[in-house]
């Protein structure tokens, strides 16, 4: 009974084929007619009927989302480098990265996926198939070191030694400092965006206010000591209260930004990711910053702000987190993939693959080459706590992209490999 039901729908998808090919413009490439020929030797009705009844749908997508890429909530029109604020793009590119995700899944793609590894690599590839797995295709935003040490399996003994090792990196002032003046530079990008569209009443007041603390954060960094200082130096012991200012300064001009900018949804990235930092201004807000204090005196009072921040920055912070991805890539924004990957461990030896894949809306040269960064981001992140816990044997990374009609090939970046994945329409 099975036989002669696979049979029927073998027959049924062929004469359905054929009236597809006969009756217009859907399907007029060859490689249409491949992989639809293809289709017939799966093992899955749904995947027949995913491909029958979607196809039209990304055939529309990818034309009118060519030039548009979404990195990190954000999206982007990759020919101008401008933000892009449309709900109905929006909404079209999270239902065109639906679509792919599924037809990565079906078992046609899946058997793709396997050949394409084994060519390019000349070799047969170890015992595992990329993205087989339905929870390997899911979105995820790296936005704590709580979510990546899940992802890797990092034990409670190992999180300890991986958030000492971290807080005693990116709390020092430069970093500190850094990352506050990126998260404010982000804002009056926006800002300036709204001004120039005249389109957002508290623009001229949240611009005052990023203004204030830029040139707040100006003045108090040390630019001849790299390796200090909460504070600026003075080779004089003389204190004059009227020059001190406080961290909670800063924290009154973050809650003032907060509160103005909160309700225009084009700054919702911004606004979150000062709420994020607030959680480090809470903890040092007591700290005084003056202009004429001593080395030694300095130095004690640095030494007690890294501590304390060390001490209340959990695991799990954001904050922390945030500090992390200004230290190692110089940003704020949180990581996005679009799909999550995984960790195979090669059982013949002590190599294991983390893998992570982002879906492109063309396959051009400017938007693998971003594809293929944002990929080195999220799992040069990986790779770095999988260092800092001490985890057992070599790590090898894999990046793998996904484009409707594009060539399949190998980059290699950074000393790692990137995938480039053809889905053919």
């Amino acid at each position: 009974m099975w036989i002669t039901k696979f049979s029927l729908l073998h027959v049924a998808m062929a004469c359905r084929f054929w009236e597809l090919l006969c009756s217009g413009n859907r399907f007029r490439t060859n490689k249409s007619a491949a992989l639809y020929l293809n289709l017939m030797f799966c093992h899955s009705s749904n995947d027949v009927d995913l491909y029958e009844n979607e196809i039209p749908k990304v055939t529309k997508l990818t034309g009118l989302l060519a030039n548009v890429d979404a990195i990190n909530g954000r999206l982007v029109d990759i020919n101008s480098n401008s933000t892009i604020f449309d709900d109905q793009i929006e909404h079209e590119i999270s239902t065109f990265k639906s679509l792919i995700r599924a037809s990565v899944g079906t078992t046609s793609v899946q058997h793709q996926i396997k050949h394409v590894l084994a060519s390019l690599m000349n070799k047969k590839h170890e015992s595992f198939t990329p993205f087989s797995k339905a929870t390997e295709r899911e979105p995820m935003v790296v936005d704590s070191l709580t979510k990546v040490s899940n992802f890797l399996s990092v034990s409670a003994q190992q999180r300890k030694l991986v958030r000492m090792k971290v807080c005693s990196q990116v709390t020092q002032h430069r970093i500190w400092n850094g990352a506050l003046k990126e998260v404010l530079n982000n804002f009056a990008v926006d800002l300036d965006c709204l001004r120039s569209q005249g389109s957002y009443n508290g623009m001229l007041l949240g611009h005052q206010i990023v203004h204030s603390c830029l040139k707040f954060l100006t003045e108090t960094a040390v630019f001849s000591d790299p390796d200090s200082s909460w504070m600026k130096l003075s080779s004089t012991k003389t204190v004059n209260s009227s020059d001190s200012q406080k961290w909670e300064d800063v924290l009154v001009m973050f809650n003032d930004l907060i509160k103005c900018c909160r309700s225009e949804t084009r700054l919702k990235l911004h606004v979150a990711k000062a709420e994020v930092m607030k959680e480090g201004l809470l903890h040092i807000k007591d700290i005084l910053i003056d202009n004429s204090v001593g080395y030694k005196e300095a130095k004690h009072q640095e030494s007690l702000v890294k501590k304390k921040l060390s001490k209340t920055l959990g695991h799990s912070s954001c904050c922390l987190f945030t500090l992390l991805l200004y230290y190692l890539y110089g940003r704020v924004a949180d990581i996005e993939v679009d799909m999550c990957g995984g960790i195979s461990t090669n059982g013949n030896d002590s190599n294991s693959y983390l893998f992570m894949g982002r879906i492109l809306t063309s396959d051009s040269e400017k938007m693998v080459g971003r594809g293929v960064k944002q990929l080195d981001r999220a799992l040069g992140l990986f790779k770095f706590v999988w260092e800092m816990a001490g985890m057992k044997g070599h790590l090898n990374l894999q990046g793998h992209m996904w484009c409707v009609g594009a060539d399949n090939r190998m980059l290699r970046y950074r000393g790692n490999t990137y995938f480039v994945h053809g889905i053919c329409l």
